[in-house]
């Protein structure tokens, strides 16, 4: 990497709890309460110095790449700012997509991460959390990646967890895939109720994962696995192995995650999915900074 380039980690992301309103924003957004974590699995994002702009991902999207959320986040933040934006990014990708891992959103919070430290701009100026909000509900948790509860349509930090609990996770999902749109086009058809908050909170603040796995919850889930019965096998199956404290669909799915009681548990039901002809990853929670690189 040259000396004028940035090298960053995008970590993937899980619900630890999600709790969809039937109320919508402006925006059309359902307003949320969400807990999220990040994990040690990470697309990586690198940004170069350059004469132009361009914009290279190294899996293949159903949108062009100029419409992705990496290309917004670059050019929104340029305009924001008067910045003619004479970089290349590239983004190597290793979180699976229509899997509820923030991957999308988490290589477009890191873009402006890493704008933002090479254009000298604050990151907290909120003139980067509005650009952030404009690309995507889940992108402002990725320009500081610490656990976090948010509300509004899940863009509108509250709190963040200094002692929250890192863990091993596994992560499962079947090969086929649900996206955001169809998991809210179906909550919105027939909406479940979302649970109360306050047990998962105060865990949080505590550090106890034994009262995290008691009070997670994430009434999306319970959508995508009736839109999707592959997600709902997956789940009962995770539940059932040794080793696992506990399991829930993150985000709109179709990723199920384990919250294991080991790591090598952990690699132990992965190996296992895997086996199964599911993919899967062995990982754990972590506390990510700002700063990470890869």
């Amino acid at each position: 990497m040259r000396h004028d380039g940035l090298r960053l980690a995008a970590p993937a992301k899980v619900n630890l709890f999600l709790g969809v309103m039937t109320q919508q924003d402006s925006r059309g957004y359902h307003y949320v309460d969400s807990v999220m974590v990040a994990l040690a699995l990470s697309d990586e994002v690198c940004i170069e110095q350059a004469n132009d702009f361009a914009v290279h991902m190294d899996s293949c999207l159903d949108v062009p790449v100029e419409k992705s959320n990496v290309w917004k986040a670059a050019r929104s933040l340029a305009s924001a700012y008067g910045i003619e934006p004479q970089v290349h990014i590239s983004v190597r990708q290793h979180i699976p997509l229509q899997a509820g891992l923030g991957g999308s959103s988490s290589d477009a919070g890191t873009t402006l991460r890493g704008l933002c430290r090479l254009w000298n701009i604050n990151l907290k100026d909120p003139r980067v959390t509005q650009v952030a909000r404009s690309i995507g509900a889940d992108v402002s948790f990725f320009l500081d990646p610490h656990p976090s509860f948010l509300t509004g349509a899940g863009d509108v930090l509250k709190e963040t967890f200094p002692y929250a609990p890192s863990a091993p996770i596994v992560l499962v999902k079947p090969l086929s895939g649900i996206s955001t749109a169809e998991a809210y086009a179906g909550f919105d058809q027939d909406p479940v109720p979302t649970q109360r908050i306050d047990g998962l909170l105060c865990a949080m603040r505590s550090g106890d994962l034994s009262q995290v796995v008691a009070h997670m919850s994430n009434n999306l889930g319970i959508v995508a696995c009736r839109l999707l019965p592959a997600i709902g096998e997956v789940h009962s199956w995770l539940v059932q192995q040794t080793g696992v404290s506990g399991a829930m669909v993150s985000g709109s799915g179709s990723c199920v995650f384990g919250i294991c009681k080991t790591a090598k548990s952990a690699q132990q039901v992965a190996q296992a999915a895997a086996e199964r002809g599911w993919w899967s990853y062995a990982t754990q929670i972590t506390h990510v900074s700002k700063r990470q690189v890869c």
